[in-house]
């Protein structure tokens, strides 16, 4: 004879939670929490350290002296440039109408220079470069500066 079926006890309520969704979650102790915000903080310092001296690494730095417009097709922009003697360099000129629209363009190629007897020893040149503008100018400036790579010096 077969005795009929016993019903399952139910487990306690805080067992079959913790079966189910898992165990309650540790938090961080204090100690862990400022240890973890010091990290932080140091990592993000030492990233805007890195960014605001990596472009002055570059080595190229440029400074707008002046512009005039000859005529409504002329515009000549004096800038300086300073960088190491040996270094070519190469800077982006444009020219700007009354609404800021650029009206000319050019890339000047800025050969390297021996290291002479001036006060800086040769690091900074200065340079007119002509742009030709499709409309008057009313001003002018260097875009940017560069030292091209070695791969595009051998061209």
């Amino acid at each position: 004879m077969t005795s009929p079926d016993q019903p399952a006890q139910p487990a306690p309520a805080d067992t079959s939670l913790a079966n189910r969704y898992g165990a309650k979650k540790r938090r961080f102790t204090p100690k862990a929490t400022r240890t973890g915000i010091g990290i932080a903080l140091a990592a993000g310092i030492g990233f805007l350290a890195w960014v605001s001296t990596s472009n002055s690494l570059s080595g190229v730095t440029y400074k707008d002296i002046g512009y005039s417009t000859t005529d409504s097709t002329v515009a000549e922009v004096d800038f300086q440039v300073t960088r190491e003697p040996g270094n070519a360099v190469k800077c982006a000129v444009k020219a700007l109408d009354s609404k800021f629209a650029v009206v000319g363009w050019k890339v000047v190629d800025i050969p390297p220079s021996a290291a002479d007897g001036t006060a800086d020893g040769g690091r900074t040149v200065a340079q007119r470069v002509t742009v030709l503008t499709e409309s008057e100018s009313v001003s002018g400036l260097v875009d940017s500066c560069w030292i091209p790579s070695q791969a595009q010096q051998g061209m």
